[in-house]
């Protein structure tokens, strides 16, 4: 295969960014920001998310947990940055960000735009990610768009020349 023709085909796949948000039920919090996300079924809503296998957040997935994705706005390229780094608590805020616990406990942003919580229903491991899969359980709309919902997200493609996941 050829590595280069590769790196750029599979950078021309979109990526949204979101902030993947953990509580392992012993009060240990984590959040990261994530992008291989997509909506897997309607019924029942589903979404699929791929997880760095070695990250905090994905050891504190496991099938039966709750967990909060996050949306990014437009404006948010300081958000998406803060979660490349771990995450920081201190109070009411992870790494800098307010926050409050959802219906499920799931950590949820003040400042984000909308989130979903989740159940997760499976994961696969296989590889670098694991793909976490989620029902919906809750959705909360703090920031209603102007437009259509998908161009008011912050994408990977919004955060400049240099800045690429995958390939």
């Amino acid at each position: 295969m050829d590595a280069d023709a590769k790196k750029v085909a599979l950078r021309m796949i979109p990526y949204g960014l979101f902030v993947l948000t953990t509580d392992d039920g012993k009060g240990t919090l984590s959040a990261a920001t994530v992008n291989w996300v997509t909506q897997a079924s309607f019924g029942p809503p589903l979404v699929a998310i791929g997880v760095k296998a070695d990250s905090h957040g994905r050891h504190a997935l496991s099938e039966g947990a709750h967990f909060a994705l996050n949306m990014l706005g437009k404006d948010q390229k300081d958000v998406a940055y803060t979660f490349f780094k771990p995450t920081v608590i201190e109070g009411n805020k992870m790494s800098g960000q307010v926050y409050h616990k959802g219906s499920t406990g799931a950590p949820i942003l003040d400042s984000a735009v909308a989130a979903v919580e989740l159940r997760v229903t499976s994961i696969v491991e296989g590889g670098d990610h694991h793909v976490v899969i989620g029902e919906v359980v809750d959705a909360h709309v703090m920031k209603p768009p102007a437009g259509r919902p998908d161009a008011a997200i912050l994408e990977m493609k919004d955060l400049g020349d240099t800045v690429f996941y995958g390939g």
